[in-house]
């Protein structure tokens, strides 16, 4: 994507924009379209629909359609860098006027990505020379968002080396496979885009060695144990190209292009592969032979202050992955702590008024148990406080077996907006147990990352906006979603949903306070292993340990979820102070939903109209 800077070149860090985007990946439980060419290939035709009321003159028409013009130049432009982009944006491209792409992964480089920063601080510059005032309101939410989005980036100038393409689940090497392995062919073409794009892992992996070895010598490289971590997670797809999931998902996606003889899938089989031994496997051999190389170089295995910027590079994670609200992050930090004291009294409060619950805990059932008929019953109970939606349908799959050990519980993989109809719900039963995949299910399908990306595809005035990665808000949701559902009639005993919710709330809230410990306040693992035992009776080290290196590799990433989360429970108890009796739970979640994604900031500006009735 092209805002959202990640220190690497355009190419990858659209690819790094587009996987949290697409794998919406869930941490602690396990993360409509147009049909038709642009809705903005008739400008009237959207004044129409957003504000069929309104009168403007011929300047304001005018500036009104130069951004219609802007933000669909933006959108094609950007969906077209590169062909993994394009398809898990539109199915068919040919039909928005987007046929040239390039067919490779790209590369990492620091240069480039200086360049897409001045090509980020040019378009912030032309954005701010059009006349705002003069905008539909459809219009200038986007241009607000699109703004702030921008600004957000362009903090990252001097800071490029910080970013980090390689972590032991969240990097790019754990997840662009399964992007490849779920790539659907919908013609010929496509399976050619496919083997292209395998065909240049190796090149793709090689540029990212070199941009680490850029950072080591900078004095920002990985640490000995981080390194190993990712090897462990590379060794995985030293696969075996006869007996592998990347060769099983390739037959059964060929089989479903209609008109292919058995003679040309035949001669595709062969190719992909020949592509996974001589270009997949190698770039797995490459990347951990590099990875070894910078072994003993790495001089920080601690959290992100410890590096010269690191704590200004801390502040742009947190900026960009939660679009939180607060002034900044000791405010964001006491926020955190006083929801934590929240739930903790909640859970003093529950275990007091019935102290049977504890022991209710240790066998505890939802029902139903199947991840289908949850998904089902889910959706037929939701209906009362979300606002329903239909023509959809969706597949649930399990990690492969042989990735269950590097792979996040579970994740949401998002459909192209011009194929609604089809979703699928990754699910890894190496982590995600009984006790967790009725709230997972929550997470991932109705009503989190699927049901919010299916509302917001349909109502959605401007493409562009469906490009813009606002995880704060995308994971917020889905987390609200998922403790909503502790609340369901969902098998369990009284009080025992109210219990597990507050529990659960709590531990993303430890998570979330831990990251900003290690990250800005330069807690190292002793400090971490003390406060862990000290308050929670942690004292297992290969538990803490587990706990310190999945934070310290991936700064910010547990803050979206639970800053997304909190700024939306923040909101929903002031609507329910404001409105009192006239409180609705389907209005409330109405209207976060027609916001769609968007930084928090700007989100809080409409919720103060909206609460006022504007």
């Amino acid at each position: 994507m092209f805002v959202r800077p990640s220190g690497q070149c355009r190419k990858h860090f659209q690819l790094q924009a587009l996987l949290a985007l697409l794998l919406s990946i869930c941490l602690i439980t396990g993360c409509a379209a147009p049909a038709v060419p642009s809705p903005f290939a008739d400008p009237s035709a959207a004044r129409t629909a957003s504000a069929s009321y309104e009168q403007y003159d011929e300047d304001s028409l005018k500036v009104q359609s130069d951004f219609d013009t802007l933000t669909e130049e933006l959108f094609r432009t950007e969906a077209a860098q590169s062909a993994i982009t394009l398809h898990y944006t539109l199915a068919d491209p040919a039909a928005y006027g987007i046929t040239e792409y390039p067919k490779d992964l790209g590369t990492v480089s620091l240069e480039d990505t200086k360049k897409d920063l001045e090509d980020v601080r040019n378009l912030n510059d032309r954005l701010k020379a059009m006349d705002s005032r003069r905008l539909r309101e459809d219009q200038l939410l986007t241009y607000t968002i699109l703004s702030s989005y921008l600004n957000t980036g362009l903090s990252l100038e001097g800071l490029e080396l910080y970013d980090q393409p390689l972590s032991t689940t969240l990097g790019i090497q754990s997840q662009l496979p399964i992007l490849l392995s779920e790539y659907t062919f919908y013609s010929r073409q496509d399976i050619e885009d496919y083997l292209s794009l395998l065909s240049s892992i190796d090149a793709y992996y090689d540029s990212i060695i070199a941009f680490e070895e850029q950072k080591t010598e900078a004095g920002l490289g990985l640490c000995d144990t981080v390194i190993d971590r990712v090897i462990t997670s590379c060794n995985a797809y030293l696969i075996d190209a006869d007996h592998s999931f990347m060769t099983e998902t390739f037959t059964s996606r060929l089989n479903a292009v209609d008109g292919l003889t058995d003679q040309e899938k035949e001669d595709y089989t062969a190719r992909n592969k020949a592509a996974i031994n001589e270009h997949f496997v190698p770039a797995y051999e490459h990347l951990i032979e590099g990875l070894k190389g910078l072994k003993g170089r790495g001089t920080n295995d601690k959290g992100l202050s410890y590096f010269p910027k690191g704590k200004e590079y801390y502040q742009y994670l947190v900026n960009s992955g939660t679009g939180t609200s607060y002034k900044d992050i000791p405010a964001l930090k006491k926020a955190v702590m006083d929801q934590m004291s929240d739930d903790l009294s909640a859970v003093d409060e529950l275990l007091s008024e019935d102290p049977g619950l504890a022991e209710k805990l240790q066998s505890y059932t939802f029902s139903p148990e199947q991840p289908e008929a949850i998904l089902e019953s889910l959706k037929d109970q939701c209906r009362q406080d979300f606002p329903p939606i239909d023509g959809y349908s969706y597949t649930i799959k399990s990690v492969p077996k042989a990735l269950e050990g590097i792979l996040s519980p579970a994740f949401y993989l998002t459909v192209p907006l011009d194929r609604p109809q089809d979703n699928s719900i990754y699910i890894n039963n190496g982590s995600t147990g009984s006790s967790s995949l009725y709230t997972t299910i929550a997470h991932e399908g109705y009503p989190g990352h699927m049901y919010q990306t299916q509302y917001f595809n349909r109502s959605n005035t401007c493409n562009l906006r469906s490009i813009l990665d606002f995880k704060g808000y995308t994971e917020g949701w889905a987390t609200y979603a998922e403790y909503y559902a502790y609340t369901l009639d969902n098998g369990l005993e009284d009080g025992v949903g109210e219990l597990l919710q507050h529990n659960a709330t709590f531990t993303l809230a430890l998570y979330a306070l831990l990251d900003i410990s290690i990250h800005y306040d330069g807690w190292d693992m002793a400090q971490v292993e003390n406060y862990l035992k000290l308050y929670f009776n942690i004292s297992d080290l290969e538990v803490v340990s587990s706990i310190y290196y999945e934070i310290m590799e991936n700064p910010g990433n547990y803050l979206s979820y639970y800053v997304g989360y909190l700024e939306i429970l923040n909101m929903e108890r002031e609507a329910k102070q404001a409105q009192g009796a006239n409180y609705s739970q389907l209005e409330f979640n109405r209207f976060i939903l027609d916001m769609g994604p968007a930084p928090f900031g700007v989100i809080r500006t409409y919720f103060q109209k909206w609460l006022a009735g504007e």
